[in-house]
């Protein structure tokens, strides 16, 4: 029974252990890339968008195909009066008993015949030739239309990027956090046992025991605010990878930076202006609008189409006709376009200022954005040079003052003040370092740079 009861628990705990182990996954940058853009919900709207503009565009062109019906009806009638309008042959009425005629041209009377009944069928198609342009001008707009809706999810695809990225960032900063605060309080942990027994040996005084075990607690504290912290950024890095939500990330480190860029402002700004996806659509925008007003003003214009079409009629007891063809040219002028057409064509002309007032925001917005992002980077870099040597400065300080303490040449309170300025300093170089590759990604995403480095 023991033997069936430590299998059980053993079966029990490599299934847990199997269990955790699929529940963690390892991530790199590029491979979290990767799957963001493939489960981001705001790219699949921007596709959506793109599938509704290349339809437009498919439905637009499909205006100078040649439009075809076919329509019939049967109907019940009450007893009409039926009058034959065409002259009567008096032999040939006469003889056929169905009505009566005057020989003088006048209509005959057809009230015996008895009608009830009436069928007819229609056939017509239309070929347009000519609409004022209307057409053709819808057509560009509309391929302008998903020129720019293509456009707008490659700007779309960057920003996504972006966003990974820096939730990638957070996610490292909120791992390193862990372990530097782990590692420091392994070192609080041990100062604590240390001090504890200089003080019974009487070496350390009271006072000096408590501030190390004050230490401890605070940093045993930030450690829980730290792992806190970490659940909720994994959590929402799944949510944006579409992972499941209790997946733990085991994350490449960030120590890799990319190479310090030695382009200038001006290089980054004209690379913005060729690259910027947003850009481009505006301007594509623009001609679209333009494309509006020539199509509004279309209907100033009469349409001209050629027309053909089939007949058949069958009036029972009275007429029947067959092989009724038909074909010709039909022209339609709407008359009330002389008065309504200026209203659409002043808003398709407002439509277009608009676009050209987006386009002047824009512009400005991207010197802004490029300036921000450059001198963002460019700190970054010599932040980390900075924070190169302030861990150099405070392993040093804290080494001296650890000799001086030992030598009771130090007070307790300047120990500890040094261990958490290490601590500080090392939490501030492992940030910048993030920090930088969000800066020079950024940099790319502002300059459309983004596609052509990943």
């Amino acid at each position: 029974m023991k033997y069936k009861m430590r299998s059980t628990v053993a079966i029990a705990a490599f299934l847990l252990s199997a269990g955790a182990q699929a529940q963690t996954k390892h991530l790199g940058l590029d491979e979290a890339v990767q799957l963001g853009v493939q489960n981001s919900k705001q790219l699949k709207i921007s596709h959506a968008k793109l599938d509704a503009a290349i339809a437009s565009l498919n439905e637009t062109k499909q205006r100078r195909l040649p439009s075809a019906s076919i329509s019939g009806s049967y109907l019940r009638v009450t007893h009409p009066t039926i009058s034959l309008l065409l002259p009567a042959n008096s032999s040939s009425g006469s003889g056929s008993g169905t009505g009566t005629g005057t020989g003088d041209g006048s209509s005959n009377s057809l009230s015996s015949v008895k009608v009830d009944q009436a069928m007819y069928a229609l056939g017509t198609v239309a070929m347009p030739i000519f609409d004022g342009f209307k057409t053709s001008a819808a057509i560009q707009s509309a391929r302008y239309l998903k020129q720019a809706s293509e456009l707008d999810a490659e700007n779309d695809r960057q920003a996504v990027v972006q966003n990974i990225i820096d939730a990638y960032s957070n996610l490292y900063k909120a791992n390193a956090s862990v372990d530097l605060v782990k590692e420091n309080l392994k070192q609080a942990q041990q100062r604590s046992k240390d001090f504890a027994n200089l003080e019974k040996n009487g070496l350390v005084a009271r006072n000096d025991l408590l501030k190390v075990q004050l230490q401890e607690s605070n940093i045993r504290l930030s450690l829980m605010d730290a792992e806190s912290n970490l659940q909720i950024v994994n959590m929402n890095m799944n949510l944006l990878l579409g992972l499941q939500d209790d997946t733990q990330l085991e994350l490449d480190s960030m120590n890799t930076l990319p190479a310090q860029d030695t382009h200038n402002l001006s290089y980054w700004e004209q690379t913005a202006w060729d690259n910027r996806s947003d850009a481009r659509s505006l301007m594509f925008h623009e001609k679209a609008a333009q494309a509006n007003i020539r199509s509004a003003k279309g209907s100033y214009y009469p349409s001209l189409s050629l027309t053909g079409g089939y007949v058949a009629l069958n009036i029972p007891n009275a007429i029947r006709i067959t092989d009724a063809w038909n074909a010709g040219v039909g022209v339609k002028y709407n008359i009330a376009s002389l008065w309504k057409t200026g209203t659409e064509v002043k808003l398709a002309q407002a439509q277009l200022r608009e676009t050209q007032a987006s386009q002047e925001m824009l512009s400005d917005n991207i010197k802004v954005q490029v300036n921000q992002a450059y001198e963002n980077y460019m700190l970054s870099l010599r932040k980390i040079d900075v924070y190169t040597e302030a861990v150099t400065q405070a392993t040093e300080n804290y080494r001296i003052l650890k000799n001086k303490y030992d030598n009771s040449l130090a007070t307790t309170t300047d120990l500890l003040d040094a261990d958490v300025q290490q601590l500080q300093a090392k939490l501030n170089f492992a940030y910048s370092k993030a920090d930088a590759v969000v800066a020079y990604n950024k940099l790319l995403q502002v300059t459309g740079s983004v596609t052509q480095s990943k």
